[in-house]
């Protein structure tokens, strides 16, 4: 049976990355700094070559993976298929001449600094790597991955993950040079990698085309939040380790599963539930690279690293620039796509170690280069923050025409509610041709809004999470259609206090409500039959004799006269939930017109009644 003390043996650890996140982060906030700069600052502080409060960094690293894996999970439900098919320009051709002339120019400037060609193609190839980490971090933080520049560096990055295992299997084919054995078997070995590659490619999408909607209604039918969770972390980290054991990479796999997920109604849903365990532990890896970094052997070789981190920014990033600018970038984007995709790689930490294991690579040049791919990115966040600040005072409008824009998957509106109501503001949008984002937690009304096509996701609107990764930072408009008061208040305050851009339009269910929705300012608020009613007493009216201008005036007057009641009711004495029967007695319906008559019973039950009523007593 374990002890406290077993239990207690992982805490410490714990602590320590958690205090040096909450540290170290801030603080590089408040200096203007990119958040990724303060976790692998804080990695240095607390690990071996620092405090030495963490002495054996590649144990938190083997878990911090886990980190970019979901990062790259969640870029694939942002990045719809058509929007990864438009891509295939960059990707093959972009992508190919950036890793072919960086891995070439680095590796030569190896040559001629004494390493031998096998071991400077190694290096040449790990440091022309690019991190993907760092790279997709500083465009979320900029919010520049949807941009022109944004989506060709993501592109590069996509081709660096899709050539790990080509390069993985070319590394023993360049150890088995010079003594002319292995080719016929290297070149078995790597036909049957590849093979096993694409096989497991195909059974993913075929499982993820045809059962993972089906699997995520079932589960969501079930009502059990966690389930969902639960449901969403197998389906990333069980695709990512099949991508692993065929040779591709973790990151490709769940970049993959989220892929599949892109266009499915469950995508924000399951964006919520990921992205707290993405943040922690991405933060986690970027400190686990900090803490590889060795001070000693920096401080005994700083000149040639220093040197050499100089070069190899420099080389890349002046490739990298000059490639885009062939692309058809302006040189602003240019310059920008190189500043995020200068830094080395996290491969790096995969190749070196295994071009060490086939004897391509030296003990001292492996510590070397791992050091100079560490100091990179720890460099990378800095450089193109500065390079923001100085691109900053120049103009902002390009010279020439930017490269065409892909459309932002953000909607103008967000509609949180499908039901009767929601379904029939939809049609008034869609007619419009406005883009427009729904949201619902309800699995039947999502299955009926297939059949109208309409973009309708599974999710909890109460959530702070799912509002913000279903758009609603960027929606001009939400509109809360639910029939739960109580939620719909909620929204309300949850809108207001996180995304205050937005205008809220606001469903109601009745009287009470509406005076609570008009204390918290909404923009608008309707009562759901109030409008209906009053067209349907204008009908009537018609159908008694006035004319339908006459029955118009009528029902302004008496839209008008509720309207001027409703602010009186709303400035008199405060609604108190917890007390519903007294709120609803100080707003109990009243004619807004005073009657012609008194009234009189029919019965004698109802004569009681009324004879109570009039005499101010509660019945």
């Amino acid at each position: 049976m374990a002890t406290a003390a077993d239990h207690a043996s992982f805490l410490p650890p714990v602590l320590t990355f958690l205090s040096a996140a909450v540290i170290g982060v801030p603080i590089f906030r408040l200096l203007g700094q990119s958040a990724v700069l303060g976790y692998l600052v804080a990695g240095v502080v607390i690990g071996p070559s620092g405090l030495s409060l963490i002495t054996e960094p590649e144990t938190a690293r083997s878990v911090s993976e886990l980190g970019v894996v979901l990062l790259l999970f969640i870029v694939g439900l942002e990045l719809e298929i058509s929007r990864l098919i438009s891509l295939r320009r960059d990707i093959l051709g972009l992508g190919t001449l950036q890793l072919g002339l960086c891995a070439l120019a680095l590796g030569g400037l190896g040559i001629l600094t004494g390493l031998s060609w096998g071991a400077a193609t190694v290096i040449g190839i790990a440091l022309a790597l690019s991190a993907t980490a760092v790279a997709l971090q500083l465009l979320e933080e900029r919010r520049d991955l949807a941009s022109p520049y944004g989506q060709r560096a993501f592109a590069v990055l996509l081709f660096q993950d899709l050539s790990i295992v080509g390069i993985l299997a070319l590394l023993p084919l360049i150890a088995q040079t010079g003594t002319g054995e292995g080719g016929e078997a290297w070149l078995g070995t790597a036909l049957q990698s590849a093979g096993l590659a694409v096989a497991a490619v195909i059974g993913v999408v075929l499982v993820g085309r045809y059962g993972l909607n089906p699997f995520f209604r079932l589960l969501a039918a079930s009502g059990a939040r966690e389930v969902m969770t639960a449901a969403a972390l197998l389906v990333v980290l069980g695709t990512a380790l099949l991508m692993e054991e065929v040779g591709l990479s973790m990151a490709m796999g769940a970049f993959l599963a989220g892929l599949l997920l892109a266009e499915s109604n469950f995508r924000h849903q399951l964006e919520a539930d990921i992205e707290p365990f993405r943040g922690m532990l991405l933060g986690l890896f970027f400190m686990s690279v900090g803490m590889s970094i060795d001070l000693s052997l920096v401080a005994q070789h700083w000149l040639g690293l220093t040197a050499a981190t100089v070069a190899a920014i420099l080389i890349k990033a002046g490739l990298v620039a000059a490639l885009f600018r062939l692309f058809g970038s302006p040189w602003l984007d240019a310059l920008r796509g190189a500043a995020v995709l200068a830094p080395a790689g996290e491969f790096a930490f995969v190749l070196l170690p295994v071009g060490q294991e086939l004897g391509l690579v030296d003990g001292p040049a492996g510590r070397l280069a791992i050091a100079l791919a560490a100091i990179t990115m720890l460099i990378g966040p800095i450089g193109a923050k500065a390079l923001d600040a100085a691109l900053s005072r120049r103009a902002t409008a390009p010279l020439e025409p930017p490269l065409e824009v892909i459309e932002d998957a953000e909607a103008r509106v967000l509609v949180i509610g499908f039901g009767r109501f929601g379904h029939i503001l939809n049609q008034v949008l869609l007619a419009q041709g406005l883009s427009v984002t729904v949201i619902d937690k309800d699995v039947e009304q999502i299955r009926s809004a297939a059949r109208f096509g309409f973009r309708v996701y599974y999710g909890d609107g109460t959530r702070l999470d799912v509002l913000r990764s279903s758009g609603a930072g960027k929606a001009e408009v939400v509109c809360i259609c639910i029939d739960d008061p109580e939620a719909t208040l909620k929204i309300v305050d949850l809108i207001h206090a996180e995304f205050p851009a937005a205008r809220t339009y606001v469903r109601v269910f009745d009287r009470v409500q509406a005076i609570e929705a008009m204390g918290r300012d909404v923009d608008y608020q309707i009562r759901e039959t109030f409008e209906s009613a009053l067209a349907f007493g204008r009908a009537t009216l018609e159908a008694l004799g006035l004319t339908p201008e006459e029955a118009a005036r009528t029902v302004d007057d008496v839209r008008k006269r509720d309207l001027a009641r409703l602010v009186l009711q709303q400035a008199g004495e405060p609604l108190d939930r917890a007390d519903p029967l007294r709120s609803l007695v100080r707003i109990k319906p009243e004619p807004l017109t005073a009657p012609l008559h008194a009234s009189h019973a029919l019965t004698a039950e109802t004569e009681d009644i009324i004879a109570r009523e009039r005499a101010g007593v509660d019945g």
